[in-house]
């Protein structure tokens, strides 16, 4: 169990069988990018999401992640984007141009069209941290994004309610 965390209520049987939800991801790191991948499909299975409403698309990289996310919001067949990658720290600032880039546009993506998007890009220093948050389980951040994705969309049809 995570700490501090108080994990949402679990969905009701068929709470989630009409949502779509498209899943971004990364070329780059691909081992750890498709662990995440898994983990995101695995949480929206566990949700109760159908897997005929769960589309897979690929970016070629974190930096190109917002611009994805932007046409998928555009078309606007999806109820939630999960963005996922993995940016390593070098020995450059490429860094830090990519992850922050990344995460200003995915937010920019969420506000502009007040859609959903998990932020499910990992930053971090080493290839041995990416493949320990992109593990088997609950703690894989690919399912915690898409486990976010879901948990927003419940918010809207909360506030919405009559």
């Amino acid at each position: 169990m995570k700490s501090g965390y108080n994990a949402p209520p679990p969905p009701a049987p068929g709470e989630f069988a009409n949502t779509r939800v498209a899943i971004v991801a990364t070329r780059w790191n691909a081992e750890v990018v498709d662990a995440l991948v898994e983990g995101a499909a695995n949480a929206l299975r566990d949700w109760g999401m159908a897997d005929n409403n769960v589309s897979v698309f690929r970016a070629p990289g974190a930096y190109e992640l917002p611009l994805a996310c932007e046409q998928l919001a555009r078309g606007k067949h999806f109820d939630g984007v999960v963005a996922l990658g993995a940016v390593i720290r070098g020995d450059t600032p490429h860094f830090d141009f990519v992850a922050g880039e990344c995460a200003r546009g995915l937010q920019e993506v969420m506000l502009r069209h007040a859609l959903p998007v998990g932020f499910g890009v990992l930053t971090v220093n080493t290839a041995e941290q990416a493949a320990e948050r992109a593990g088997e389980g609950q703690d894989n951040k690919g399912y915690e994004a898409a486990q976010a994705v879901l948990e927003m969309i419940r918010f809207e049809w909360e506030v919405d309610a009559p």
